[in-house]
């Protein structure tokens, strides 16, 4: 099932009030890697909050998450952010500086370089980072396990995609902005899991990373696979722009109000997810 969307008018940042962001900067497990931890605006310790786990772009860190969540929703959810893989300068990718949201003040982006590469070191790494930090969450604050959505914007949209394909019963959704279906390790391995996971995909028609007919051959794939996407296309190239965030707030809470029960086995799955 594909569900199109298309908006023609960007929208500008709006101001919003504080809210609080904890534990920024401090480090995961007995990995050497960084994450930071948003906390709703009057958090209530007594609701199992939905909780979003981003993954940032190329050449930023997990010290994006404040300004995404300002624009997705400063009350609705718990969320997460692990920093990506080390980069040498030689081989770092675009930045986010030209994003209507993102730049080097504005985000926190790290001189030196983070990523999520598509090696299998380095999603063995990602996948350790992702779930670690959801146990490290679960310590302090509580979430639904039911209700754990992973995004994220260019190669972290490609890599929560990845994950969430790997381990759909983990997850009660994904979302990429801006990041193709990952190719290689066999991405939908997991295929009878994989068809009941939701996924969502926001991408500019103007994008030469992600160009229009690189998002079709990917929904002509899932769409044969038979794992359910939506398709948000604005009229932008790379920009994540702040209309795009909020879409990922109204889809989130269609994905929870949509069912009675999620689409997910009743029991928790295990999270002491280790790699070997």
């Amino acid at each position: 099932m594909l569900r199109r969307s298309v908006f023609p008018f960007p929208q500008k940042p709006v101001h919003i009030p504080t809210f609080s962001l904890d534990a920024a900067l401090q480090p995961v497990g007995k990995s050497d890697s960084a994450y930071s931890l948003f906390v709703p605006l009057h958090y209530e310790r007594r609701y199992a909050y939905p909780l979003l786990v981003w993954l940032h772009g190329p050449g930023s860190d997990q010290r994006q998450l404040p300004e995404v969540m300002r624009q997705i929703s400063i009350q609705n959810y718990l969320a997460a952010a692990p920093r990506g893989n080390r980069v040498p300068a030689a081989t770092e990718g675009s930045s986010e500086g030209d994003s209507p949201i993102f730049s080097a003040k504005k985000s926190g982006q790290s001189p030196n370089g983070f990523d999520w590469l598509q090696t299998d070191e380095a999603i063995q790494e990602a996948e350790q980072r992702v779930f670690e930090i959801i146990d490290l969450t679960a310590q302090k604050y509580h979430f639904s396990r039911r209700r754990i959505f992973l995004s994220g914007y260019a190669s972290g949209g490609t890599m929560a995609l990845r994950l969430a394909l790997r381990h759909p019963r983990c997850f009660a959704g994904a979302a990429s902005f801006g990041g193709a279906l990952p190719g290689g390790q066999t991405p939908l391995g997991n295929l009878a899991d994989a068809r009941k996971l939701n996924l969502l995909i926001l991408c500019g028609r103007k994008s030469s990373v992600y160009p229009p007919q690189a998002v079709c051959e990917n929904l002509r794939l899932l769409h044969a696979a038979g794992i359910p996407v939506s398709l948000r296309e604005y009229p932008y190239a790379e920009e994540l722009a702040p209309v795009m965030l909020a879409d990922l707030n109204r889809w989130i809470i269609e994905q929870i109000t949509a069912v009675a029960e999620p689409s997910i086995p009743a029991a928790d799955p295990e999270w002491s997810f280790k790699v070997e």
